[in-house]
């Protein structure tokens, strides 16, 4: 069909017409650039858009605040984009229950905002500005305090999504059962966007903590970090977050966030200070870098995972191998629960970073867990699976099936090319 002919349909779908426009130059997901792009302002829009890219066989990348575009695969094709920037709002706040409705495009610095106002909070980490509420569902990404709170997919409890095929799906929240038996919230999260668009979300809160303590000392090598993080954990400090912080070279940092009531911080603060011995200090604000990854755009980008026995051998083993490469590994992440993220410079030999990568691989596999490359420059992409070996991958091709059989939704970008 002709492109303008498809543009005509795309609007006349996306009513009123100027929701739908043709790419610009900035219009791409993963250096993949797209042919149109539509801006859908409500559920209704978005399953009427949709519907119409599933007449026209259309493949269908969603971008939010754009903060996670280069994490997993360039998309196989890309014909549009579905910007949902402006879905934007909050659709329900029962602050007496501590739920709030909040549409996906919805920032999650804009949300933090409004829930203050009544003392309660979304407890995810925005450490990137501008992100959004659907792409944190998206990529199920969370900060240091998912030792506490959990990530997206422990706070969500319902959402509305559209599938491929334009068909608006709800589940959770006060709705009494799931769509065709599947948990669609637990199913979307972390998906990428392959299953459906997210287009509004039901969150548990959280109150706003009175007082916060971050106590925090220097360690010579990563074994050490790793020790104290053990120790850390089977005290009863009751911690937000137990992250470390390992630079390429110096000394790396083991950081505790205590929250709570004023007078229980302080007695727990004092306790951790001298849990983690000599050199230890308590500021009321975090170190820099903190929530930050350890890269920066165009960088490469790895997460590594490990149960939490697993974590002390996981810190050195990595060191190791970096050094064994010939590469400067930065190390973050929370020691309180086994999720590391690395950084490299985006110009490191691909081969050595391939190594590297295997060696990662099988660190964090004897460790109970798994080393995925969230991104990297074209030539690390093309020598590197990035995604690696991942359990019940057969499962997922069934449900990616079930959801989207013609595979248009972000084609290519999540686990085995799914």
């Amino acid at each position: 069909m002709p492109a303008d002919r498809i543009l005509d349909r795309l609007r006349a779908a996306g009513h009123p017409a100027d929701s739908v426009r043709v790419a610009g130059e900035g219009d791409s997901i993963a250096g993949v650039p797209a042919r149109y792009v539509a801006v859908p302002r409500d559920t209704a829009q978005a399953a009427a858009l949709l519907r119409a890219a599933a007449e026209l066989d259309l493949a269908v990348t969603f971008r939010g605040g754009g903060t996670r575009q280069d994490w997993g695969n360039p998309p196989r094709r890309l014909d549009l984009i579905l910007d949902t920037t402006a879905l934007a709002g909050v659709v329900e706040h029962a602050a007496g229950d501590l739920i709030t409705v909040v549409r996906a495009g919805t920032r999650l610095d804009t949300l933090a905002s409004v829930l203050a106002g009544a003392g309660q909070q979304l407890a995810l980490d925005a450490p990137l500005p501008g992100g959004t509420v659907g792409g944190a569902v998206a990529t199920n990404a969370a900060g240091p305090r998912r030792m506490l709170y959990g990530t997206p997919r422990d706070l969500l409890i319902g959402v509305t999504l559209v599938r491929a095929d334009g068909v608006v799906a709800r589940a959770g929240g006060k709705v009494v059962k799931n769509v065709a038996g599947y948990d669609l919230g637990k199913l979307v999260t972390g998906a990428y966007g392959t299953l459906g668009l997210v287009t509004e979300a039901a969150f548990r809160l959280h109150p706003l903590p009175a007082a916060a303590a971050y106590v925090a000392r220097p360690v010579d090598d990563l074994v050490e970090a790793g020790r104290l993080a053990a120790t850390v954990r089977g005290a009863q400090l009751v911690p937000a977050a137990l992250e470390v912080d390992a630079p390429p070279d110096g000394p790396a940092t083991m950081t505790v966030l205590l929250e709570g009531a004023p007078a229980g911080v302080a007695v727990r603060a004092d306790a951790a200070r001298r849990l983690l011995g000599v050199g230890a200090t308590v500021t009321s604000g975090p170190p820099d870098g903190w929530g930050h990854p350890p890269w920066r755009p165009g960088d490469i980008g790895l997460r590594l995972t490990a149960a939490l026995s697993g974590v002390p051998r996981l810190l050195a083993d990595a060191r190791a191998a970096a050094e064994r490469h010939g590469l400067p590994l930065a190390l973050r992440g929370s020691a309180g629960v086994g999720v590391l993220y690395a950084g490299l410079p985006g110009t490191a030999d691909p081969e050595a970073v391939a190594g590297l990568v295997d060696a990662l691989r099988a660190a964090t596999a004897a460790a109970a867990g798994h080393t995925v490359v969230l991104t990297a420059p074209a030539p690390v992409r093309q020598r590197v699976d990035l995604w690696g070996p991942v359990d019940g991958l057969a499962l997922m091709r069934r449900v990616k099936q079930r959801f989207d059989p013609d595979a248009r939704l972000a084609p290519g970008r999540f686990v085995g090319g799914i």
